[in-house]
């Protein structure tokens, strides 16, 4: 069953290596599958000679945005398996999800996108204002007086937390934590030994989300009171940093991969 494995090697990741960890990934998985390499702006037209496409670490879609749409139609008008399905409901579908799940009354930091709805946020000196069709950052900033239409930003109260944490799950399965100790940098990690608390917190959004199959990253901050507020549910392209964890944790993850894709080529 031959797979597309969509990446961009040459991204130019602040404080990662996307090259390294696809190199890694693509020389494990073709000892189970073969496997051809592509750029994410090829994928719609080279994919009906595969048996699914995975798609991995291939920056921010918002720098090809019509282009990924294109294929996101194409894939689905033509039923082609797409690992991760297409179906997410984090970052994949956008940033609603952060609305949606403070409305719910989940441990997300609190989010609203229409400044006269400032009163539902808690009165903070300042406030993160960021693009709701951004990534990674792009257009964040920081001011104490929102302004602008509704609808068109993601308004956040800026938060003092400790450190920020990531936890790594392949299917629903539980593979790895890394955090960065200093919020100033960000993607400084470093092995992070879990709680059952922490692996709870981290559960409750994998199984919001609904994915049958795929690789997710749930990131949060320790905010001040001690609690975890979700920062991001990446389903789409998360970034591993399989560079940083153990060779047994590392090995791990490879083999679940590994498992979770079989599974997906034959459900």
């Amino acid at each position: 069953m031959p797979l597309l494995y969509v990446t961009d090697l040459a991204y130019p990741a602040r404080g990662r290596r996307y090259c390294d960890e696809d190199i890694l990934l693509t020389s494990r998985l073709r000892e189970h599958f073969p496997l051809a390499l592509c750029h994410p702006l090829d994928a719609a037209g080279l994919m009906a000679d595969f048996d699914a496409v995975v798609v991995r670490n291939s920056g921010p879609v918002l720098h090809y945005q019509e282009a990924y749409d294109a294929f996101r139609a194409a894939a689905l008008a033509a039923g082609t398996r797409v690992y991760n399905p297409l179906t997410g409901r984090g970052d994949m579908a956008g940033k609603q999800y952060l609305l949606d799940l403070t409305a719910a009354g989940y441990p997300v930091i609190p989010t609203i996108d229409d400044p006269a709805d400032l009163a539902l946020l808690p009165a903070v000196p300042s406030y993160a204002v960021k693009p709701k069709q951004g990534a990674d950052s792009i257009g964040l900033t920081f001011t104490p007086h929102p302004q602008g239409p509704a609808g068109v930003n993601l308004i956040q109260p800026r938060i003092d937390f400790a450190y920020e944490v990531s936890f790594y799950f392949v299917d629903d399965a539980f593979q790895y934590a890394l955090y960065a100790p200093d919020p100033a940098r960000r993607w400084e990690l470093e092995p992070y030994e879990a709680t059952a608390a922490d692996l709870g917190f981290a559960r409750s959004f994998i199984e919001w989300n609904t994915l049958s199959h795929g690789i997710q990253r749930v990131d949060a901050c320790r905010a001040p009171s001690g609690e975890l507020l979700l920062v991001e549910l990446e389903d789409l392209n998360p970034y591993l940093s399989l560079d940083l964890v153990s060779p047994a944790a590392q090995e791990g993850f490879i083999t679940a991969l590994t498992e979770s894709l079989h599974s997906f080529l034959t459900v």
